[in-house]
């Protein structure tokens, strides 16, 4: 959620910090700070974006080390004053922070009772005064005195700290929120994200929990909180600057979305073979026996990947026999356990990084259970924790609002479904290799359905100022129509609800009347005549139907008021395809209102803390 970067070597640490924050800025945020070492230390801060921080800076300055942050609010309102960085009692030392201290309260009345004055509402502030108190007892050891106080907290954190005694040295932590060290020639960097170093070095080290690393421009030294050395792996960055940058899009969604065929081409790549009709996936295949042999499976989830969750639920249930539950991760961690032995967990996240995702993977594992990854971000923390996984290789998604995450999400489940069942022998050879060859053409067919997107400007337009959405689909259409509703109000900010249809007689029927549009998803051929029956109790009761058809499907387009359909497909790959539209109406409708699309308000891209 929020984001962290910091700079020591012989560059301006502004600049570099700038820069990075910039490239953080798609995470969510409501304001924005910087510390650097200029002979004294210097604080700019102050709620609003990038941009105005950056204007604070004009004029120049020629620290060489510093630190920044973008703030989501969670503990104290957006304002100047609960902007990061905080800084000690004595101005000498200052640190961000991403994370929530659970015990600040009592921590808090401690040090106030040890005579130190509060100026802000964040649990943040604690911890600065707290590292001060321990430094006076060892006043030429701060790697110690942030160990010391780390001991004495509860809760998750990403910190970056620097001390006008120590000018030639940033400190960090982490527990809980992502922190990597960028590894440069002269000069490191830290950061909550790899997006903010790759214009600098391509070598970075992932920090563990527990972890506390001192940094230097020409070394850096990790120790745990019993200060034992640690030698840490260095990765090889697999994120070009390119891949970061809008290339001409207006917005990063959509950049993302028209990136789907090739993301989905790099998901299959090496992977598929149609010819042979053959599937392999290498970070599965130590565990292939324990996966076919399991009891049950457990999909955990957030988001939109609570969504492609439930689509991997009907492809494993269809084709590998196994019962199959979906999860939200949020839930999971708190219900009564009964994930053990003979269970599989598949944890699907985008970022690798969400807190509650990986709650639930650690519990599952604690208890016994197989953990499978299904992540984007290499080297990510749910790809280091769980016991095998694939990763999605969709490239970097920067919009808040996922996109070509989901689909490729979506096509690893059904890579995995196919796998397995052919393993297990579930499936016929026939309707194998019949899935394969249909899931080879999947992103010629995207790229069909995206050159024909301009076809829903006219829909576009004329419900960009609907109050209400509602969005049904049945089977495989069911998880789609979730996810359609889901990109509306996240970046129109229109209510929008998704209902498997049969369901609308069940509540949402009441709601429906000439002025809310009914978003039909028609993909499947085997609950066409379920849809035509839901359709027209729609029309009778005077709903505005758009419809996401199969090419051919006239029944479903002569009832519709608006259609757009996409090539024929299996059903069980049909969510690749009507899940396109359905992206590109958020998208324009958003555009139409005045949204800002990569950064609705409110919304993180990853959400790192519980």
């Amino acid at each position: 959620m929020c984001g962290i970067v910091g700079y020591i070597g012989d560059k301006r640490a502004s600049e570099v910090i700038i820069k990075g924050l910039k490239r953080l800025e798609y995470r969510g945020y409501d304001s924005a700070g910087i510390a650097y070492h200029n002979g004294t230390l210097e604080i700019k801060k102050g709620k609003g974006k990038v941009a105005k921080l950056e204007q604070m800076l004009e004029g120049g300055n020629s620290a060489k080390l510093g630190i920044g942050h973008t703030r989501w609010a969670t503990h104290g309102e957006p304002n100047d004053i609960n902007s990061h960085p905080h800084t000690s009692s004595s101005g000498k030392l200052a640190l961000v922070h991403n994370g929530i201290i659970e015990n600040y309260a009592s921590l808090k009345k401690m040090l106030e009772g040890n005579g130190c004055e509060f100026y802000s509402e964040t649990d943040t502030e604690v911890v600065a005064k707290l590292i001060e108190s321990l430094l006076e007892k060892d006043p030429k050891d701060l790697k110690k005195a942030v160990q010391l106080a780390l001991a004495q907290i509860d809760g998750t954190y990403g910190l970056a700290i620097i001390h006008t005694d120590f000018p030639e040295q940033i400190v960090v932590a982490r527990k809980g929120s992502p922190l990597l060290i960028g590894v440069g020639n002269g000069e490191m960097l830290i950061a909550s994200d790899a997006s903010a170093v790759a214009e600098y070095t391509d070598q970075v080290v992932y920090l563990d929990d527990g972890e506390v690393a001192v940094i230097k421009k020409d070394e850096y030294q990790v120790h745990t909180l019993d200060d034992d050395s640690l030698i840490k792996e260095v990765h090889e960055l697999a994120l070009s600057l390119e891949e970061i940058e809008k290339g001409g899009y207006p917005f990063f969604m959509l950049k993302e979305i028209f990136e789907q065929p090739k993301a989905i081409s790099d998901c299959l790549r090496g992977r598929l073979n149609a010819k042979e009709g053959t599937i392999t996936l290498g970070g599965i295949s130590r565990v292939m026996e324990q996966l076919t042999d399991a009891k049950r499976l457990i999909i955990a989830a957030c988001g939109t990947s609570w969504h492609s969750g439930i689509v991997g639920e009907y492809l494993f249930e269809s084709l590998l026999k196994i019962p199959v539950e979906v999860e939200y991760a949020s839930e999971l961690r708190y219900k009564e356990s009964l994930i053990g032995e003979g269970d599989v967990m598949i944890v699907v996240s985008q970022s690798g990084e969400t807190a509650d995702t990986l709650a639930a993977l650690r519990r599952a594992r604690k208890n016994g259970a197989l953990v499978i990854g299904v992540v984007n971000v290499v080297g990510s923390s749910i790809a280091r924790e769980t016991d095998a996984g694939v990763y999605i290789h969709a490239g970097p998604e920067i919009g808040v609002a996922s996109t070509k995450a989901f689909t490729a999400q979506v096509t690893v489940l059904t890579l995995m479904a196919i796998q397995l069942a052919q393993y297990k022998g579930t499936i016929s050879d026939e309707k194998a290799r019949k899935l394969i060859s249909e899931l080879d053409s999947i992103p010629k067919k995207m790229q069909q359905v995206l050159d024909k997107s301009s076809e829903l400007d006219q829909v576009s337009d004329l419900f960009s100022y609907a109050p209400n959405f509602l969005y049904l689909g049945r089977s495989f259409g069911f998880p789609v129509a979730l996810e359609g509703a889901l990109k509306l109000k996240e970046i129109s900010y229109i209510h929008a609800e998704g209902y498997p249809a049969a369901e609308m007689k069940h509540g949402p029927i009441a709601l429906i009347d000439e002025m809310m549009p009914v978003v039909v998803i028609a993909g499947t051929r085997h609950t066409n005549d379920k849809m035509v029956s839901n359709i027209e109790e729609v029309k009778a009761r005077k709903g505005r139907i758009i419809s996401i058809v199969t090419e051919g499907n006239e029944e479903v387009e002569n009832l519709s008021e608006f259609s757009f359909s996409v090539p024929e497909v299996a059903d069980e790959l049909s969510p690749l395809l009507t899940v396109i539209p359905l992206q590109i109406l958020s998208y324009n409708i958003a555009v139409n209102r005045g949204c800002n699309v990569d950064q609705p308000r409110n919304l993180a891209k990853s959400v790192t803390v519980e």
